[in-house]
C-alpha cells in the first residue's frame, strides 16, 4: 500500500493544480495501479494504492478518502464483497473498474453500492472524468432555499438529505442526484439517458439501464413498498418520473 508523492512541477507545462480530495486506487496490476495514479496525481488528487482488499480496507478506515477507484478483480477477495464492506462502514463514493463484460456484474456493483463504473480497457482520461463526476456530486455548493417537497417526501439540497413522513432516508450521492432531478420536476417522464446525463455529467458511452439499478435501490429505501411504489413510478417502454402528488 503506497502513497503516490505529486509530481514535481515541469517547467514546460502548467503547474500541476492542487489537491483537491483524496482518492483511494484499489488495482492488483502494479501497472494500471500506476497508469491511474499518475493521472490522478497530475489532475490534483492525493492519491494512496492498495494491491488486495484487506489493503484496501485497512487504508479506507485509517486515511478515510473522499473517493475509492476499486477493482473488481483483487487478489484475495472479490471487489463486490469489498464494496459491501466499504458501504457498511461509510458512505464513500466508489468507482468501479472491471474487466468483466458481464452486464450483471457492472449492474450487481451498482447494486451494492457502486456510484460508477469503467470497463477494462479504458482510457485513465475517463477514470479521472468519472472521478470529477462523482465528487462534483458529492461536493455541490449549497444553494438557498433550495427545498423540495412532494407529499411527505422533502429533498433539501443544501444538507443533502432527503426524508419522508420526517424520517431520513440514506442515499448515496448518485442515488440522491437521480431523486433532486425526478422531484424538480414532478409528474415529468424522464429517459434514461436524460438521468443518466443528469447524475452522471460526462460525456462517455455508458450503459443508461444502469438507471434501473439506481431506482432499485432508491425504492428500497424510500418506498413502504418496494414492490408496489407511489414515489418514484415507472413509465414503460420510457423512463421514470416522480409521483405528482
Amino acid at each position: 500500500m503506497t502513497t503516490a508523492p505529486r509530481p514535481p512541477p515541469d517547467p514546460d507545462h502548467d503547474p500541476v493544480p492542487a489537491a483537491h480530495g483524496h482518492v483511494l486506487v484499489v488495482e492488483d496490476d502494479p501497472r494500471i495501479a500506476a497508469l491511474v495514479r499518475d493521472y490522478l496525481a497530475d489532475a490534483g488528487y492525493d492519491v494512496t494504492v492498495a494491491g488486495t482488499a484487506a489493503d484496501a480496507l485497512a487504508s479506507s478506515r485509517r486515511h478515510r478518502p473522499d473517493l475509492v477507484v476499486l477493482d473488481l478483480g483483487l487478489p484475495d477477495r472479490d471487489g463486490l464483497d469489498v464494496a459491501r464492506d466499504l458501504r457498511r462502514d461509510d458512505t464513500v463514493p466508489i468507482v468501479m473498474l472491471t474487466a468483466r463484460s458481464d452486464e450483471l456484474d457492472r449492474v450487481l456493483g451498482l447494486e451494492v453500492g457502486a456510484d460508477d463504473y469503467v470497463v477494462k480497457p479504458f482510457s485513465p482520461r475517463e477514470v479521472v472524468a468519472r472521478v470529477r463526476a462523482v465528487l462534483r456530486r458529492v461536493e455541490l455548493e449549497h444553494r438557498p432555499q433550495d427545498r423540495t417537497r412532494v407529499g411527505e417526501v422533502v429533498l433539501d439540497r443544501s444538507a443533502r438529505t432527503l426524508t419522508t413522513s420526517g424520517d431520513p432516508v440514506d442515499l448515496t450521492a448518485t442515488e440522491f442526484d437521480l431523486v433532486a432531478t425526478l422531484m424538480d420536476q414532478p409528474g415529468r417522464v424522464f429517459t434514461r439517458a436524460q438521468l443518466l446525463d443528469a447524475v452522471h455529467g460526462v460525456s462517455f458511452e455508458s450503459y443508461e439501464r444502469t438507471i434501473d439499478a439506481h431506482v432499485k435501490n432508491v425504492r428500497r429505501k424510500l418506498e413502504a413498498d418496494p414492490a408496489r411504489p407511489r414515489h418514484v413510478l415507472t413509465v414503460h417502454g420510457v423512463g421514470y418520473r416522480f409521483a405528482d402528488d
